[in-house]
């Protein structure tokens, strides 16, 4: 419970008391209900008047009976006013009443504010969300105190569990402070307050790959079982798909690690690690010594030109990544239809974007007439776009074409926001 809570409960508490009391206190309706007694009279009387005229001005009564009427109707007036009961004083035992009906307030609003918030309040929710957002700043003050923060979170999850949230926090902050097992602890967890399988299975996902790291790489029983549950809920789980094939690759098993990574293409096309993926299937056919079917030009594509402004060079490393994209135009951010992955050192390079570069089969850049293509040099490697990362964009469509056009010069120029 923090101060600043209590602080603003007590005023708002202090506001409703003050709500109830003080009606109770001050309020006197004998004077009240006479005033409203003698407003009712004397709208009463001016209704009667309004009447009276225009019955004189209609000529429905003449000059004496209207002076005969409006006298009558002034008199009436004043026996009304004149009888009116004068407002009772508080008696004692009124005094009393309201006395302890307000001593009763005074306990009472309070007494049930705070009894009602500790059977429906979220004060445990607040805290854990207080202690995420700080856990979420990225600055270098901030991860001095990652590791304390870690823990407060952990301690309020345990208190109160019922925060997927929070969980998948904690088990991402755990990675990043490199204690991987608690972090499989942690994404364990989070499968349990999830709702639906699919939702487990990506939790158990993460409890594997938690694990994998933990071992060294190794696929031990940690690593199998948490496999074993994701797939068991969802087959195509991407993160067990992608240790399957990691490990398959480093027994040699090559065919098989092309399946599991080819599977993760085919059901998540937007997968942000799907160049790197795309790679290792490249890698795993080279050893096979076979080519990869779906990397086969079928001589269509784009030329293109890629070069670095004057006054960037200076600002990024050699090996930072750099890719180029090509989509069709008018789809938004739809998938690309082919992406090459180089690095700023390859700069000012000549490429053809054609079959060879896809990232799915099923859309290739040699079914399309034209495209729209985006050079960036990324500073976190991560294909899609990061505050910070440099960016150049061809002006219009290129023409997809069978024949080597000149290439179009792409200017990398920008910064992204």
């Amino acid at each position: 419970m923090t101060t600043t809570f209590w602080l603003i409960a007590a005023v708002l508490i202090a506001l409703a008391l003050a709500f109830v009391v003080y009606p109770i206190l001050f309020s006197k309706p004998g004077r009240q209900k006479a005033t409203d007694l003698r407003n009712q009279n004397l709208l009463a009387y001016r209704s009667r008047m309004q009447e009276l005229e225009s019955e004189r001005t209609a000529g429905v009564i003449d000059e004496a009976a209207y002076t005969q009427l409006k006298d009558e109707l002034e008199g009436s007036l004043l026996d009304d006013v004149g009888n009116s009961p004068e407002p009772r004083q508080n008696s004692g035992s009124h005094r009393r009443s309201a006395l302890f009906v307000a001593l009763t307030s005074i306990v009472a609003i309070p007494a049930a504010a705070i009894l009602l918030y500790q059977q429906w309040g979220a004060m445990d929710q607040l805290e854990q969300y207080r202690t995420m957002v700080a856990m979420s700043e990225d600055d270098a003050g901030r991860q001095a105190q990652m590791t304390d923060l870690t823990a407060q979170l952990r301690t309020r999850l345990e208190a109160s569990p019922e925060n997927p949230d929070g969980w998948a926090m904690l088990g991402r902050s755990y990675m990043r402070i490199e204690r991987y097992r608690d972090a499989a602890w942690a994404f364990e967890q989070l499968a349990g307050q999830v709702p639906d399988s699919m939702s487990q299975a990506v939790a158990w996902g993460l409890a594997a790959q938690a694990s994998f790291f933990d071992s060294q790489g190794a696929m031990d029983e940690a690593v199998t079982r948490a496999i074993a549950k994701a797939r068991a809920l969802n087959p195509d789980e991407v993160n067990a798909l992608g240790l399957l094939g990691i490990h398959a690759f480093s027994q040699e098993n090559y065919q098989e690690a092309i399946d599991h990574w080819e599977r993760i293409v085919a059901v998540a096309p937007d997968h942000p690690q799907l160049p790197s993926i795309q790679e290792g299937i490249n890698q795993a056919y080279q050893r096979l010594g076979i080519e990869n079917p779906a990397l086969v030009a079928s001589g269509k594509g784009v030329s293109v030109r890629v070069e670095l402004a004057e006054g960037l060079t200076d600002s990024v490393s050699a090996d930072t990544a750099l890719f180029v994209f090509a989509r069709i135009p008018g789809e938004g951010r739809s998938i690309p239809v082919a992406v090459a992955r180089m690095t700023a050192g390859d700069l000012p390079l000549e490429l053809r974007l054609d079959d060879r570069y896809t990232m799915n089969p099923s859309v290739k850049i040699s079914d399309t007439e034209e495209v729209l293509v985006t050079a960036r040099v990324s500073l976190s490697g991560n294909a899609i776009p990061q505050p910070g990362d440099l960016q150049g964009a061809a002006g219009a469509a290129i023409p997809v074409t069978a024949d080597d056009q000149p290439p179009v010069t792409i200017l990398i120029d920008t910064i992204v926001p």
